[in-house]
């Protein structure tokens, strides 16, 4: 699910339907949003939809018990095949929310306190976020550029970018017509401790 190039309008001045209108938008896109979020992990929300079942049609202790066998389950499932439900859950979920936490919410923000966003009239254009790779020491961001950007609009704002989102450094490199990718360095992989196994056995004994 991709971030669309975003339109502001200058004059913020809204009436009490618009604010009631607001909060309906808001509502319903909340609403989406909670629904969107079940679709991508079904084996948490068909578990709470059977709770939710289970408490509606015969009641509390019926409701609590389906809780218990649902949560037995996911311990379960996380201690017998915790490969599994890291791929599926934990992970799953970390990235989702990392991906928002880090870049989704303040898109747009900081887009614009980096001077990447375009005005034309009484219009904000903002460059459209494609997509977020998580990675384990830097995060790989997808952006498509606005018609009238061109690549050194990017490179130049590297170390704009790199302090606005609170990471080491940023990169740009031009990935395809119109497309660019932001790689941000949020820690040092090489200065971490690397254990290395032993290598008793691969020494061969000195001969008698």
């Amino acid at each position: 699910m991709t971030t669309k190039t975003v339109q502001i309008r200058k004059d913020t001045r809204m009436d009490a339907f618009d604010l009631f209108a607001l909060g309906l938008l808001n509502l319903a896109a909340a609403t989406l949003v909670g629904l969107w979020w079940l679709l991508l992990f079904p084996m948490i929300s068909l578990p709470l939809a059977l709770v939710v079942t289970a408490w509606a049609l015969w009641g509390w202790p019926v409701g609590l018990a389906a809780a218990g066998v649902s949560v037995a389950g996911l311990l379960w499932w996380q201690r017998a095949r915790p490969e599994a439900f890291d791929r599926w859950v934990t992970r799953r979920a970390r990235v989702r929310f990392l991906t928002w936490h880090r870049y989704r919410r303040r898109w747009v923000k900081l887009m614009r306190a980096c001077h990447l966003s375009i005005d034309r009239g009484d219009r904000t254009f903002i460059p459209r976020l494609l997509g977020v790779e998580i990675g384990p020491a830097t995060d790989r961001v997808r952006v498509r550029m606005l018609d009238g950007h061109c690549p050194a609009d990017f490179e130049n704002r590297v170390t704009q970018l790199a302090h606005a989102f609170g990471v080491l450094d940023c990169r740009a490199t031009i990935i395809g017509p119109g497309t660019v990718e932001l790689a941000f360095r949020r820690s040092d992989s090489l200065a971490e401790t690397v254990i290395l196994p032993r290598v008793d056995h691969w020494i061969r004994p000195k001969a008698a």
